[in-house]
């Protein structure tokens, strides 16, 4: 017997019959693969919107995918369901070596490698003046003020800031760790990152170029975890999540800080945004996917005489496993 959720005969062909159709079959490779949008899948598959929309439509109706709109924008991946699983085990009995899809996942890297490219020159582009950008968003002060209450003033051992940007985090919590560690992709970034840090006389942090999706760090290694308005810019926000998890002590937390759900397209064309901001709910889904236990949410809404519309939001949660797991150490510092 088996807990797990199962498929009818009628439920079963019915998916069969959806992703029974090439260019279907296409989609659903790419899909196991990432978050598409439509424009996406038809630059790679070299169809008309319409009928990749169509397509879209009736793998959707059939469960196999899920859809989530954003703003004028809607992405698309499998479903967490048993159909979104058949679809999964369908793509795995494929050969990898197949023309056709192997030209679709080559198509998908370049697509994929010149959206990171674009974010990597706007990041360039802006590295002196990065911090005064988030400012214009919402008050800096406030957002640092609640992450201090959200953490409190106990100490922690390890501190790792995800998308460190000037390493601003690694100053503003340099009081309660014992060492830190900022990644960031952008050189630029970590170059002012440095200088901060040299001025500051911050000799227990430093910086490393690194990829947020696949850390180069050892797993349940650190106290703390923060991801301070990074996740908007990337494809693939569950999945920088899963690393930042992975790097976690037992009992250890991750502060994640993002943007509510907005409506501003223009932070896509002309700040390389890919996400308009996180719900509570989406958030919630994918930290409790981690095995993550959300401890608190905080909202900080612009008050209403600014032009400001964004709301930041931050969101705490406590890896579950037991604190004992931890290996001996110095007990005169607190476990965050």
């Amino acid at each position: 017997m088996t807990d797990e959720p199962i498929l009818s005969v009628d439920e079963t062909l019915a998916a069969l019959r959806a992703v029974g159709e090439a260019t279907r079959l296409r989609l659903i490779a790419l899909l196991a693969e990432s978050e598409l949008t439509v424009k996406d899948a038809t630059a790679i598959l070299g169809q008309s919107q319409p009928r990749i929309s169509r397509h879209l439509k009736l793998l959707a109706e059939a469960d196999l995918i899920q859809r989530f709109p954003e703003g004028s924008w809607v992405y698309y991946r499998l479903a967490d369901g048993p159909e979104g699983e058949l679809a999964r085990a369908l793509v795995d009995r494929i050969s990898k070596d197949d023309p056709v899809l192997a030209a679709d996942q080559e198509r998908f890297r370049a697509i994929r490698k010149a959206k990171a490219e674009e974010a990597a020159a706007y990041f360039a582009a802006r590295a002196l003046t990065w911090d005064q950008e988030r400012s214009l968003h919402v008050s800096e002060e406030d957002v640092e003020a609640a992450m201090r209450k959200a953490l409190g003033g106990k100490p922690f051992h390890s501190f790792l800031d995800l998308g460190t940007g000037t390493g601003r985090l690694l100053e503003v919590f340099a009081s309660q760790y014992t060492s830190a560690l900022g990644i960031d992709a952008s050189h630029d970034m970590l170059a002012v990152a440095r200088a901060n840090l040299a001025k500051s006389g911050l000799a227990n942090a430093q910086v490393r170029h690194g990829d947020v999706y696949a850390l180069n760090v050892p797993p349940r290694s650190f106290d703390l975890v923060a991801i301070h308005q990074v996740l908007h810019f990337l494809e693939e926000p569950a999945r920088a999540l899963a690393e930042a998890a992975r790097a976690l002590r037992p009992g250890g937390r991750l502060l994640v800080i993002d943007f509510a759900p907005h409506e501003l397209e223009f932070l896509r064309d002309k700040h390389a945004h890919r996400r308009l901001g996180f719900s509570h709910d989406q958030m919630e889904r994918w930290l409790e996917a981690l095995d993550l236990d959300l401890e608190q949410v905080t909202d900080l809404v612009p008050s209403e005489d600014t032009d400001n519309n964004l709301t930041v939001t931050l969101w705490l949660a406590r890896d579950r496993r037991i604190v004992t797991d931890l290996p001996a150490r110095d007990t005169s510092r607190e476990v965050a």
